[in-house]
């Protein structure tokens, strides 16, 4: 039975069900129409309602407030690190050149057209712009129901889009006059980008998906070597009498006496001990100190200090460091230049032509941050004896700092592999790798043989490598000697380096490749040095890891008939990745950043090949890597105090050394104080603790252009793979722009907690 009529709402009657809203206390369930409501009931819900409206309202516009308030402050945070990034691109930089800003201008023409293809690719998918019956001529229907389909098959059948009638690819024009001017440049774009952007696209990528399965199959060969090596126990042995030197700790001896043990065998020939370094504040107190303290007698070694610093105060601190190893019975020499002409290489060489280096047989050489063991010289210096053709015994590196942050740990990854699988396997069966820089010894015959220390290039350790291996020279790798030392912690510092060391190769190859060509090594072996040391592992891998993901891919979103395989950027890049996180097993959760995060460096290397291959401005700049001050640990700091706490050591510094010794502590605690550090300070400047505070000051953030370039230029593609329904290719570009996003912002660097 209807619900009888009510004179307040009016005479008809009431169809359909009541309405019930729930409300917060004091209401409880109230229906608003229902049947058999009075006049007062009904206005007395009727204001409930009302206030649950504006509750409503109070609601929404809080929330906007909030997203207001929050979107204000990202824009304060990116206003600030602008502001940043503005004062950090006034210092100096290794790619600011003209080469850099061609690229960045690239990649912004590159962002803006992108920009532009997904707006007419969204207005085309929303207005349903496709190949219908409706514009086909009559004598093309049986290819109906292909172009029905034609966002699924479009990018599959490149040819057979090329091989269509000019009719379908020149529409008449009279129908374009009836769609309008937008959908007129909509075909005509597609019937560009079929007949000549799709090709080119194509062979484009074709070469470099060769490439990098030359590649690929480069790196599961090395990691096949490497597991035999493992498999079989292959390392290099130095027979000294009836026992060896494979790696094995050796017996620790008192630093400070001159009595030669048998850990060596009695072999303890002349070694010289450089250790150049350039304004590091940070480190060289820690690496004095372990170098001075290796077990070898003191009559045999002598170090050198070769200090390049144009900070006067470092100048100071390094040679009051010297001076008080020197007085504790050290030899060890200071050495300062007032050029800093031809940067590392020119240092080392300046110190080898001192008289008294033709009385040392071996060298060796430590970087600033390096800090070897005692028994360093009794594992390496052994494997030369009745082998003089050797030249060159290269010791592994290993980090104090690996977990420190992420970006720490994804080149822990890359530097493990470079060392146990590249530097192993090419030791082992080739007699041959790049020498690293630093934590080897060398003959000194082998130096001067191969023309000495050069100033051509910024990798002057490569460059004495492949001149000493056309002079006939070998080299041995040692997987089971470390040196600890650091890693940069920060994008703009690690990014620094990379450029360095991809423009330099470069250089060189380009400087080196006549006397390959000329030397009398055997032919595989140049080969091996031109095919696959040079141009496969330094030119082909930034070559096509730029080209293919960061060029080749986003154009394909915008150019659907070049499509890339799936496995092309999915299942091989995760092999491979997987293939270089083997030596490091306990960075697996890491497999997916390192992956992303190498294609994200691909750019700084891409931009420094090219510099070193065409010899632009910024691939012969040397600007040292910024060093934390890390410790190898605890017990380290807790054993070089118990040395220091022995008799025949606290002689140590004269009275006079120590006033001057905190008169420079006093210096340098004036300078932070006026960059408002004076509380660090004032306990660095007390002469009765020397050492300084391990806290650094947290550098601001900057913003790196090419980065967010492409940052942006992948979000933009993974948007418009929306339209195509191309589900893996849409996670890899967003994960990849993400990525981008992340290093532009500075923020791969972030503090670990």
């Amino acid at each position: 039975m209807a619900p009888p009529p009510s004179s307040w709402w009016g005479s008809e009657e009431q169809h359909g069900t009541p309405v019930v809203v729930k409300m917060d206390n004091p209401y409880s369930l109230v229906e608003i129409d229902g049947p058999g409501m009075s006049d007062k009931a009904r206005g007395k819900n009727a204001k409930q309602f009302t206030w649950v409206l504006l509750l409503k309202a109070h609601r929404a516009v809080g929330c906007v407030a909030w997203l207001a308030a929050g979107f204000w402050g990202v824009l304060g945070i990116v206003n600030r690190r602008v502001r940043r990034s503005r004062d950090a691109d006034a210092e100096p930089d290794a790619e600011a050149s003209g080469r850099g800003r061609a690229m960045l201008g690239f990649l912004r023409a590159f962002l803006l057209l992108s920009l532009a293809l997904l707006a007419l690719e969204a207005v085309a998918h929303l207005k349903g712009w496709q190949f219908t019956q409706q514009y086909l001529p009559g004598n093309l229907q049986e290819l109906e129901d292909q172009l029905q389909h034609l966002p699924e098959h479009l990018r599959h059948l490149p040819e057979n889009l090329r091989q269509l009638p000019e009719q379908l690819r020149h529409l008449p024009e009279h129908r374009r006059e009836i769609e309008g001017w937008l959908h007129g440049a909509y075909v005509a774009w597609l019937d560009f980008r079929v007949e000549y952007i799709a090709w080119a696209i194509q062979k484009l990528s074709a070469f470099c998906i060769v490439l990098f399965m030359v590649q690929s199959v480069d790196r599961i060969v090395l990691c096949l070597g490497c597991f035999w090596i493992k498999l079989r126990g292959i390392k290099p042995r130095a027979k000294i009498g009836s026992s060896s030197v494979s790696g094995s700790k050796s017996k620790r001896r008192d630093v400070e006496n001159g009595d030669a043990d048998d850990d060596a065998g009695g072999y303890y020939p002349m070694v010289l001990v450089q250790m150049p370094m350039c304004n590091e504040k940070e480190v060289y107190e820690t690496s004095i100190s372990h170098v001075c303290q290796m077990d070898w007698p003191r009559d045999r070694m002598l170090i050198q200090v070769l200090d390049d610093s144009d900070d006067e105060v470092c100048q100071m601190l390094i040679k009051a460091e010297v001076n008080k190893w020197s007085q504790r019975g050290v030899n060890i020499i200071y050495r300062h230049r007032l050029n800093r002409t031809g940067y590392k290489a020119g240092n080392l060489k300046s110190a080898m032509s001192c008289d008294y280096v033709k009385d040392y047989e071996f060298v060796a050489i430590f970087d600033a941050d390096f800090q070897p063991n005692p028994d360093f010289l009794k594992l390496t210096v052994p494997h030369f004896k009745d082998n003089p053709e050797l030249g060159l015994v290269q010791a592994r590196w290993s980090f104090v700092n690996k977990d420190e942050n992420l970006l720490t740990r994804l080149q822990n990854i890359n530097l493990c592999f470079h060392f146990e699988v590249e530097q192993q396997v090419n030791g082992v069966y080739l007699n041959f790798f790049g020498f690293n820089g630093t934590a080897g010894v060398w003959r000194i015959e082998a130096l001067e043989d191969s023309g000495g220390w050069m100033e051509r290039t910024t990798v002057e350790d490569m460059d004495i490598a492949v001149r000493a291996h056309l002079c006939g020279w070998k080299f041995i790798f040692l997987n089971d000697v470390k040196v600890l030392c650091e890693l940069p912690e920060s994008y703009e510092a690690y990014r620094k380096q990379q450029h360095r060391w991809h423009s330099g190769p470069m250089q060189l190859f380009r400087l080196c490749l006549p006397a390959v060509f000329e030397s009398k090594i055997p032919l595989w072996k140049k080969a091996n040095l031109v095919m696959l040391f040079f141009l496969l592992r330094k030119l082909v891998l930034p070559f096509y890891s730029f080209t293919l993901f960061c060029v080749i891919l986003p154009l394909t979103m915008f150019v659907p008939e070049a499509e890339l395989p799936i496995w092309v950027i999915c299942y091989i890049p995760v092999l491979m990745s997987l293939l270089n996180i083997l030596p490091a097993p306990k960075s697996f959760p890491f497999i997916i950043p390192y992956l992303l995060f190498e294609n994200t460096m691909s750019v700084t290397k891409f931009n420094a090949m090219v510099s070193g291959l065409f010899q632009l401005g910024s691939s012969y700049e040397w600007i040292v890597t910024k060093k934390a001050g890390r410790t190898s640990s605890a017990s380290d700091i807790l054993a070089l105090a118990e040395a220091e706490a022995r008799p025949k050591l606290t002689r140590g510094m004269s009275e006079g050394g120590l006033q001057d010794w905190g008169k420079l502590r006093e210096h340098e605690a004036a300078e932070w104080a006026n960059k408002d550090e004076a509380a660090a300070a004032l306990v660095a400047a007390s002469p009765a603790t020397p050492k300084k505070s391990s806290k650094q000051a947290k550098k601001p953030n900057r913003i790196f252009k090419k980065e967010l370039a492409l940052a942006f230029l992948l979000l933009t593609a993974a948007t418009r793979s929306l339209l195509s329904a191309q589900g893996l290719h849409f996670y890899f570009l967003l994960f990849q722009g993400v990525t981008f996003l992340a290093v532009g912002l500075d923020l791969i660097g972030e503090q670990v907690s």
